[in-house]
């Protein structure tokens, strides 16, 4: 199945993330019921719930959107969008659910409600973290989305290297010693930035590159979108960054200024708010460079970028 075949209809940007962001609930709520699964023993009901907790919270879920909508523009198979963007979320819940621990961030609300170890406890909170990412990859790796080995593979390395030790993984350990948790830190711009790539923006990148894979890109369409889904996840994480100044905890739904007090490196450390701004403007232009071969077709993903930069929480 190719073309716009089961993919949302909804017209302008706002209606059509609501659309997909819609779907996507759907589909995560159906992979997170009770009732045992083909080749699972059982499923505990206080890990189900505090998973159904973590995930079916709301959420913009830019990042399947990213790779819905990169599917979508290359005509590629709505069930294996939906899938590999659903992977992508289940590996976003669960950082987000060990990211909010005691030992990390220590947050108590997440998306205007209490975080899993706040609602559960800090033993289940760690337990639906590793369900949710082992979930994510039996979702990705499943042929009832999509057929194609080929595909399938590439999608499980591009998660695994995406969240891994040289992405998501590793950029939180860097964000950690960046507070002094390992001795005296004072990250420079290019510090900085790196992090910010492996931490946030590894992870919004491959949501572009799943996208472009169950789409059939090119290596050379890959390659550009790839430059657009860095450009994307950088300007993602300063936008975050300008928030957690500037937002109140009520907008955000959930604590606010706290990278400042945790001495968190950030670019509006660096550069200011007005030169982190600047930055934001000059990353959209870099995504909207990035796309030019897709002309008119690109038109959601252009606004997902300036929506990444002017979004309120």
């Amino acid at each position: 199945m190719a073309g716009t075949t089961g993919y949302p209809q909804a017209g302008d940007f706002t209606a059509r993330l609501s659309a997909v962001a819609k779907s996507v609930e759907g589909f995560l709520a159906e992979r997170l019921g009770d009732a045992v699964q083909p080749g699972e023993i059982a499923r505990p009901p206080r890990l189900m719930e505090a998973m159904r907790h973590a995930v079916l919270n709301g959420g913009k879920r830019l990042r399947p959107f990213l790779a819905i909508e990169t599917a979508r523009m290359l005509g590629g198979p709505f069930e294996g969008a939906m899938a590999a963007g659903a992977g992508v979320e289940l590996v976003h819940c669960y950082s987000l659910v060990h990211d909010d621990l005691p030992a990390m961030d220590d947050d108590d609300l997440r998306r205007g409600q209490p975080t899993v170890h706040k609602k559960y406890d800090e033993a289940t909170a760690i337990l639906v973290g590793d369900a949710l990412q082992t979930l994510a990859f039996e979702i990705v790796a499943d042929p009832a989305w999509q057929a194609d080995p080929l595909i399938r593979s590439e999608l499980v390395l591009g998660l695994a290297r995406a969240s891994g030790l040289g992405g998501m993984v590793g950029g939180q350990l860097l964000d950690l010693g960046a507070e002094g948790r390992f001795g005296p830190a004072n990250l420079d711009v290019d510090a900085t930035l790196q992090l910010q790539a492996m931490k946030t923006g590894a992870i919004l990148a491959f949501s572009v590159d799943a996208g472009a894979l169950v789409g059939g890109a090119s290596p050379e369409e890959r390659r550009a979108l790839l430059a657009y889904g860095r450009a994307l996840g950088q300007a993602f994480q300063v936008a975050d960054d300008i928030l957690d100044r500037e937002a109140s905890s009520e907008a955000m739904g959930k604590r606010t200024g706290k990278d400042k007090d945790a001495g968190k490196a950030t670019l509006v450390d660096r550069l200011g708010l007005d030169g982190a701004r600047a930055e934001c403007e000059r990353l959209v232009a870099e995504c909207e460079t990035a796309l030019k071969p897709w002309g008119a077709a690109a038109a959601t993903l252009c606004e997902a970028a300036r929506f990444t930069v002017a979004r309120k929480s």
